[in-house]
């Protein structure tokens, strides 16, 4: 189902988050913490206009922008300083899912064919200020972009008229009745601006507002009523949280009809505390919310399994989980590969740290940058050479040697795993 998205936009000038494209009012909050907020409530997507200007900005900018793809949790669209096929890359390297070509720029309009065919049509996006940028470059635009960016207002009506691309509107504040207007347009795939981000906090609301007037919009939704769970003897169900990147279980806790209802209306957990017997929402007071990334029932819907992304601590004692109390452990090898990375990652940024004579480790890290590359090359000429032979077991010993060299170098450029996994997910 094609939803209408609700799209806020950060303004980055000289590394800070400003009010917009004409004023440069710095915002009370850095970029990457605003664009969390944003995810959080609720928007759909987020585009960042890099307003820096000049190369050595541009490149300072584009830590800025990793910092935001990596705190925002939802998909991010890059524009702004576009000037080359790499400028695309960068964006596309820093995290963002999309990258806007600037339309009003012939050497953006150039190489829009050449960086569709690169990255793929749904990574490429294009801003335009002007109706004659769309009607003078339709079949490019029909052809290599997945969505067209009005980052005027003014030109919407006759620009939406003209063509059936998806176009996502960049509005001023505006009344709800012409958000609803905006997006009633059947080719108005969503909204942006000004008027989003003053109501970011009013996303969930707006959005029940637009399903009440026949607009679908992308909001938690129960597949399953309360009516057919199977509830305890106190008319509770059991819900398990779990942490959506890692899959460790955080707490342990109730919810009564009400509080499964306000969690899907809210997007975040919220529970029935049965010591004092009153709705609570996790984080409400602490500021450790578990913000909903999905909710599935057990087999026989009596347990709920909620996927959240949490803030802090999930237990009071302010531990990550509350499951820290050992009773018994049997030693056991890690079977979890992204765990076993990381185990064998943190020795490495150890041994980096606190250099240890006589490391294998520390003599690469001694010998540098050069030495590093030379093996991870002799490594992965080892993987070659042992697929040729019959025995699989050669070929897993080496791989095994490569991933080792390769995190050498991923603690030397200051990689993380999550970020490697990322950048995997998102392709």
């Amino acid at each position: 189902m094609a939803y209408k998205k609700f799209i806020p936009c950060i303004y980055l000038y000289k590394g800070n988050a400003v009010k917009s494209f004409d004023d440069r009012t710095i915002l009370d909050t850095n970029p990457a913490a605003l664009a969390k907020f944003y995810g959080d409530n609720n928007a759909d997507e987020l585009i960042v206009y890099d307003l820096s200007e000049g190369d050595a900005e541009h490149e300072e900018a584009l830590d800025v922008i990793k910092a935001i793809c990596g705190e925002a949790e939802i998909p991010v669209t890059g524009a702004g300083n576009v000037k080359r096929m790499e400028d695309i890359k960068k964006l596309i390297y820093a995290g963002c899912r999309k990258a806007a070509l600037n339309y009003g720029k012939p050497e953006n309009i150039a190489i829009t064919e050449e960086v569709s065919k690169k990255f793929g049509r749904e990574r490429i996006a294009a801003c335009v200020s002007h109706a004659a940028e769309i009607t003078d470059n339709m079949p490019l635009l029909e052809q290599y972009v997945d969505a067209v960016i009005l980052v005027r207002e003014k030109e919407l009506k006759s620009v939406a008229s003209s063509s059936q691309l998806p176009f996502i509107a960049s509005v001023p504040e505006v009344s709800l009745d012409k958000i609803l207007e905006f997006l009633s347009k059947d080719n108005i795939c969503g909204i942006s601006g000004y008027a989003i981000n003053e109501n970011a906090k009013e996303l969930s609301a707006i959005k029940a507002l637009c399903q009440n007037n026949g607009i679908e919009v992308n909001t938690f939704e129960a597949a399953i009523p309360w009516e057919e769970f199977k509830l305890n003897s106190d008319g509770h169900v059991t819900v398990v949280v779990q942490d959506y990147k890692t899959d460790e279980v955080l707490m342990v806790a109730y919810m009564n009809e009400e509080a499964y209802r306000n969690t899907l209306k809210t997007g975040k957990m919220t529970y029935y505390s049965r010591s004092r017997k009153e709705l609570w929402v996790k984080g409400e007071t602490s500021g450790h919310y578990q913000y909903v990334k999905s909710l599935t029932a057990d087999c026989d819907k009596d347990t709920i399994l909620a996927k959240v992304s949490q803030i802090g601590a999930a237990c009071h004692t302010g531990s990550h989980s509350c499951f820290f109390r050992t009773i018994m452990s049997k030693e056991y090898d890690e079977a979890n590969p992204l765990k076993v990375f990381e185990q064998v990652f943190d020795v490495i940024k150890d041994r980096k740290v606190h250099p240890k004579e006589g490391s294998y480790t520390n003599y690469l890290f001694d010998k540098g940058i050069d030495k590093i590359l030379k093996k991870l090359g002799e490594e992965a000429t080892e993987i070659v050479i042992a697929a040729k032979n019959p025995n699989a077991n050669e070929v897993k010993y080496e791989i095994s040697d490569f991933l080792y060299h390769m995190m050498v170098l991923m603690a030397e450029k200051n990689i993380t795993w999550e970020e490697i996994t990322a950048e995997l997910a998102r392709r």
